[in-house]
C-alpha cells in the first residue's frame, strides 16, 4: 500500500462552514490525538510504524508531512527519498500513510493543529513505534 489523499470538501452558507472527508472509512481506527507543535520546535521527527497506519487532517493551520518508506528498520538508508504532503485547515482531506514508513509532521503556522487517526491499539505501540534522530533525514536540505 502506498500513501494517498483522501479528498474531501466543503459547504459554506449563511449558517457557516461544514468540512467533510465522506470517503474515509472510520473502520479499524483506534485512536485518536491532536498534534500542536511548539513555534520554538515546527517539526517532530522522525517516527516510524511497522504496523500502524496514520491518517492525517488539518484543523488549524497548515502542516507538511513528510513521509519515508523505510527500506531497514533497524539501519534505514540515509538516502531515502523524503516524500511530502501539503494540508491546511482550509483543504478538507485525509494523509493515509500506511504501515512501513517513517513520518514527520511541520507545523507551518502558530497554533496549527493536525488530528492523527490510528489503526494500532495502544496496547501494540510498542512493538511497532520505531523512533530516529530528527535528523536523520533532512527535511529540505
Amino acid at each position: 500500500m502506498i500513501p494517498k489523499i483522501i479528498q474531501g470538501g466543503n459547504f459554506s452558507d449563511h449558517r457557516g462552514t461544514i468540512s467533510y472527508v465522506n470517503d474515509f472509512n472510520f473502520k479499524g481506527i483506534e485512536r485518536f490525538y491532536i498534534i500542536s507543535n511548539s513555534d520554538e520546535n515546527p517539526i517532530r521527527a522522525w517516527q516510524g510504524h511497522k504496523l500502524d497506519s496514520k491518517n492525517f487532517y488539518c484543523l488549524n493551520g497548515s502542516f507538511n508531512i513528510h513521509f519515508i518508506k523505510i527500506d531497514n528498520w533497524e539501519n534505514p538508508a540515509k538516502n531515502l527519498i523524503i516524500e511530502s504532503i501539503f494540508v491546511s485547515a482550509g483543504d478538507s482531506k485525509i494523509v493515509h500513510i500506511p504501515a512501513g514508513y517513517a513520518n514527520a509532521i511541520e507545523s507551518l503556522e502558530t497554533n496549527s493543529k493536525l488530528i492523527s487517526f490510528s489503526t494500532l491499539p495502544l496496547a501494540n505501540v510498542t512493538e511497532d513505534d520505531v523512533r530516529y534522530p530528527s535528523d536523520y533525514w533532512l527535511i529540505n536540505g
